[in-house]
């Protein structure tokens, strides 16, 4: 999806709040976010996250601008070695990280990117960029293709850090592919909390008695033996009582 995609989703949802692209170079693009001059922007990855907030989106395919006569339309893509002869332009405000720029170098470098197309239609070279940009410059005489291995320039929604309002919330839910019905990017805040019902206490009741003999202590025997008692001494505490007749007395011879 293409910002002017966006946009039109943002009229659709917020008719009475217009939305506005404004173009501006790579290179002025984090001063107007800073400034004031945008409330969010397009920006080319690596960004400062000292000030500014950052969601990247995705990763654009990178181009070689020929014009249309160009031995290179023959090709549905070509490769960095195949520029080897031809001179590329590299303007100073490029957006391509290159270990080792492709091509013969130009006399001189053009000041700008809108100043490289200028003079790749003139026959002067050809320029490397990403794609969004050779359809921003596109001209009737000039055409693309791919470049398989030239580096890749990812893409982000940027925009500043303390300035995260309502409605640049709802740009980032369109710019992310949220429903009208989705919730924000904002957190909710948690709900309350619910008070616990309190369980109905149970009447009291009485435990009945366990059925069988009333507790309490049982008349009966001592437990265990009965001492002994000693000799011409009456019976203890479990002994029986001795007979009551007397043994008749011996007479002296």
């Amino acid at each position: 999806m293409t910002p002017a995609k966006w946009v039109r989703i943002w009229n659709e949802r917020l008719p009475d709040v217009p939305l506005t692209l404004i173009p501006v170079s790579a290179a002025e693009a984090c001063a107007v976010l800073r400034d004031g001059g945008a409330d969010a922007g397009f920006l080319r990855l690596p960004v400062d996250r000292t000030d500014l907030a950052a969601i990247p989106l995705y990763t654009e395919t990178t181009v070689v601008v020929v014009p249309k006569d160009h031995l290179i339309t023959a090709f549905d893509e070509v490769t960095a070695e195949d520029l080897a002869d031809e001179i590329v332009l590299h303007p100073l405000d490029e957006t391509l990280e290159w270990e080792r720029r492709p091509g013969l170098p130009a006399l001189e470098r053009p000041a700008t990117t809108a100043d490289a197309i200028e003079l790749v239609a003139a026959g002067v070279g050809l320029l490397v960029v990403p794609q969004s940009l050779a359809r921003l410059h596109h001209r009737k005489d000039l055409t693309y293709r791919p470049v398989s291995d030239a580096p890749a320039s990812r893409v982000a929604l940027s925009w500043p850090q303390e300035e995260t309002t309502d409605l640049v919330e709802d740009f980032i839910g369109i710019v992310r592919g949220r429903t009208v019905n989705s919730t924000r990017g904002r957190s909710q805040a948690p709900a309350p909390a619910q008070p616990k019902a309190k369980r109905p206490e149970a009447p009291a009741t009485r435990r009945k008695p366990a059925g069988g003999k009333p507790g309490g202590k049982t008349a009966g025997k001592p437990g265990g033996k009965s001492p002994r008692s000693g000799s011409g001494g009456s019976g203890g505490s479990g002994g029986s009582k001795g007979s009551g007749r007397r043994g008749k007395p011996r007479r002296r011879s």
